[in-house]
């Protein structure tokens, strides 16, 4: 064993779960968000009713009203978690919207920097770059270089994982989206590793994963391998058909307790036997509210502040009512419109250093 269990909590980075008492994390910001271009990646895993949209708007900046909408939650996010003794850090602010190219691809922009969850994984005192799949992701991790410089000049370690071609062998062009009974086509191959950090849940010494249109298992074998014997990774699979991120289909929210998506989640993965599994209540949100990047699931996206408090959408009155039957103490703040660009609380932050040691809780 190597000195894991003597970690100092004060360090630069320290956090091994989603839910030990929060001390300092990142908050993405939306501003520059613009329309990725339409490609066979998005189809695997937009909304159907958006296609059009991207079609239309790929490579320009979303509405603007829609972003100022989006940013005002944000600081009203940041102004509670400062209120409740966390603090926030924010990566640079960045124009998304200038076109890039590498000697196979070209993409009219980027996207945005609203996700750090997606961009980034924490594991322990390593923040580690995600190997995205999508090309109009290529430079997300940028906006966050000045922050991870800083980290690591204060003793954190910091990794990329290897730098995707994201070239065309990468891709499933063939995609067809599966019928009732019918197994998954992924449309991304196995050519490279890629996964989206947000793909990934962490409860200490185990790590949980899914296979999605973003994260292959060369992606996830890598990290595996990367981390060595210190950590178990377990591959999980669920009734989805646009896997994309596990964190709208499972999310545990303090030690022994699993918040679940009950249209995905059919069957609990046995490892969590001893576990409360609490079943995610329908979303609230209107069918008319414009869910670009995500389903209405996107309610399951919470912020455990530690092993109570529970940062939840205001408008998610059936979520609030669960949480507080559960036993936890939910901390409502507005975020209709954020969820729009498809993501919550727990997508929009990366928790870089929480109050807590390296264990196990199986």
């Amino acid at each position: 064993m190597k000195d894991l269990d003597m970690m100092n909590p004060k360090q630069a980075i320290n956090s091994f779960n989603e839910w030990d008492p929060l001390e300092e994390v990142i908050v993405g910001v939306v501003d520059g968000a613009t329309v990725p271009t339409w490609h066979v990646t998005l189809q695997a895993t937009m909304p159907a009713n958006q296609r059009e949209f991207y079609l239309r708007n790929g490579g320009q900046p979303f509405p603007k009203e829609q972003v100022e909408a989006a940013s005002k939650e944000l600081e009203t996010f940041v102004g509670i978690l400062e209120a409740e003794g966390v603090r926030v850090r924010r990566p640079d602010r960045l124009e998304h919207a200038r076109p890039f190219a590498t000697p196979d691809w070209r993409s009219c922009g980027g996207m945005y920097a609203a996700m750090p969850r997606d961009a980034l994984l924490v594991v322990g005192n390593e923040i580690i770059e995600a190997p995205m799949a999508w090309r109009s992701r290529y430079f997300e991790p940028v906006a966050y270089r000045s922050l991870l410089k800083e980290y690591f000049h204060r003793g954190a370690k910091w990794t990329a994982a290897p730098r995707p071609q994201l070239s065309d062998a990468l891709y499933n062009y063939d995609y067809t989206e599966p019928l009732d009974g019918e197994p998954i086509e992924y449309v991304i191959s196995e050519f490279e590793p890629t996964f989206d950090a947000a793909d990934f849940i962490r409860c200490g010494r185990d790590i949980f994963a899914q296979r999605s249109h973003v994260t292959n298992r060369f992606g996830i074998e890598w990290l595996r391998r990367h981390l060595d014997e210190e950590y178990t990774i377990h591959e999980l699979a669920f009734d989805d058909m646009h896997p994309m991120h596990i964190d709208a289909t499972i999310l545990p929210l303090a030690p022994g307790k699993l918040l679940a998506n009950p249209e995905r989640v059919k069957r609990v993965p046995a490892i969590f036997k001893s576990w409360d599994i609490l079943w995610s209540p329908r979303p609230c949100l209107p069918d008319a509210h414009p869910l670009y990047m995500t389903s209405k699931w996107i309610n399951m996206n919470v912020l455990s502040l530690d092993h109570e408090r529970v940062i939840v959408e205001e408008g998610e009155e059936t979520m609030i009512k669960a949480l507080k039957a559960w036993g936890f103490k939910p901390i409502p703040c507005p975020f209709r419109n954020f969820n729009s660009f498809g993501g919550s609380f727990h997508c929009a932050t990366l928790d870089v250093r929480r109050h807590g040691r390296f264990e196990s809780y199986f």
